[in-house]
């Protein structure tokens, strides 16, 4: 059932600071059939005061100077049935015209729960971005009534058309009206064999001139090349009983053929890359993957000012794995989310993957390819596609994300164009599911 169902006129509690932000954002709201039940500043805007307002969603324009705020204001937004919709603050401000117009589309349809996201009057809005999945087949045109009588027609007249002496007519097949006998068979096919012509050179009858049949030896065939000076072994005799082939079974084996690497040439990660427009894509990425990854998750977003702690904070009330920040010296666990700030990078040991300090930040190349995965998310930086590529070429699964909520799809769109894999951000989340998610009860990748 959708909230439009429940509540035709949702309540809406609008959180952002004095500012043209803000001003975007009502404006949206006015537009999109709501009631507006709270407008505050979340810095100076008091839990119990959200919670006596009774909104249904609250809609935040997130920026670093509110995250203190919404820390404080956490008991009220966790509150049950309550719905977030988060808006980046630089991003709502520059937002007009058109594109104001058509984010205020979505908008509505999510607080509506439903998925009309079209303007008035129109019946489709081609899509810019680029979908996954192959193209359907072109539709199969219907058979032209006209064509098949040209071809009947052209069929009636091939009999009269010229024939020359380098086509010769196939005569019919042979048809018995009873079986026949070898002599019966054999006098057929001679009364269908033309008679010489009468200045025909008849051939000689000498037997010299048959060549006699050509005899081989294939006892002394092999199908295995030997070396040129290796003698040949002689071919067993008649009474010599042949030997049956033998299999050396102890070095076959089911596992996994690089289990006898070292564990830091198998330790893989999922790298999340982000930046303008990436906190709502790295919400809904983590908060559709499983609760366990046979790898670890790094995720990096630049972030004005460097607070990494509050965006620890703020994936961990969405995301199902254990959310943390990456710290040097400190191991990467598999099946939990390591927040990279700008000074992080990793690098490969026996027991897997470790962080350290790094001036340049995470490199790409430094994963191990056949065992990660690298997913570009709005915002993230252009220079990052070529080494993301070359991973990808080294065995790597690369994705970009496409669709709406992809506000800065340079990147991302690069990596699709290239031939990764594209999508929403929880389809990507469902291929990574499907790729590296632990069954709990053998503890086994699918």
């Amino acid at each position: 059932m959708s909230v439009s169902d429940v509540n035709p006129v949702p309540a809406v509690a609008l959180l952002a600071r004095p500012g043209a932000a803000r001003e975007r954002l009502r404006e949206a709201l006015a537009h999109a059939d709501v009631q507006i039940v709270l407008e505050d500043d979340p810095t100076t805007l008091e839990p119990q005061a959200l919670a006596d307002a009774h909104p249904q969603f609250v809609v935040i324009a997130l920026e670093a100077a509110i995250e203190d705020a919404l820390e404080r204001l956490e008991p009220a937004l966790s509150a049950p049935g309550l719905t977030l919709v988060f808006d980046e603050a630089e991003l709502a401000a520059r937002r007009d015209g058109w594109e104001a117009q058509r984010w205020g589309r979505h908008l509505s349809a999510k607080l509506h729960g439903h998925q009309q996201v079209l303007p008035p009057g129109a019946e489709d809005e081609p899509s810019l971005q680029l979908e996954p999945g192959r193209p359907s087949p072109p539709p199969v045109p219907p058979k032209d009534e006209v064509l098949y009588a040209h071809m009947e027609q052209a069929q009636d007249w091939a009999g009269d058309v010229p024939a020359d002496s380098l086509y010769t007519t196939p005569a019919p097949p042979l048809t018995f009206a009873e079986p026949m006998s070898l002599e019966q068979h054999l006098a057929a096919l001679q009364a269908q064999t033309p008679e010489p012509a009468a200045d025909a050179v008849e051939a000689p009858a000498d037997d010299a001139l048959v060549p006699p049949p050509v005899s081989f030896d294939h006892t002394a065939w092999s199908l295995v090349d030997e070396a040129a000076d290796t003698p040949a072994a002689a071919p067993p005799t008649r009474d010599e009983p042949v030997a049956a082939p033998s299999f050396d079974t102890g070095r076959l084996s089911l596992v996994d053929l690089d289990a006898g690497l070292p564990a830091g040439a198998r330790a893989g990660a999922l790298l999340v890359l982000a930046g303008i427009g990436g906190p709502d894509a790295l919400r809904r990425l983590l908060g559709a993957l499983p609760t366990g990854l046979a790898v670890p998750v790094l995720v990096h977003m630049r972030l004005d000012g460097g607070r990494y702690g509050n965006l620890v904070k703020q994936m961990a009330r969405v995301s199902p794995l254990p959310v943390q920040l990456a710290e040097a010296g400190r191991r990467a666990t598999p099946g939990e989310v390591h927040i990279l700030s700008d000074d992080i990078g990793v690098r490969a040991a026996a027991d897997g993957l470790h962080f350290q300090t790094d001036p340049l930040g995470i490199s790409i190349a430094t994963l191990p390819a056949e065992h990660s995965a690298l997913v570009l998310l709005s915002g993230a930086d252009l220079a990052h596609v070529g080494p993301a590529l070359d991973l990808a070429e080294a065995g790597a699964w690369v994705a970009g994300q496409v669709g709406e909520g992809c506000y800065d799809p340079a990147a991302a769109t690069a990596v699709v164009a290239a031939g990764m894999v594209a999508g929403e951000p929880q389809e990507l989340a469902q291929a990574i599911a499907a790729r590296w998610a632990v069954d709990e009860d053998n503890g086994e990748t699918p």
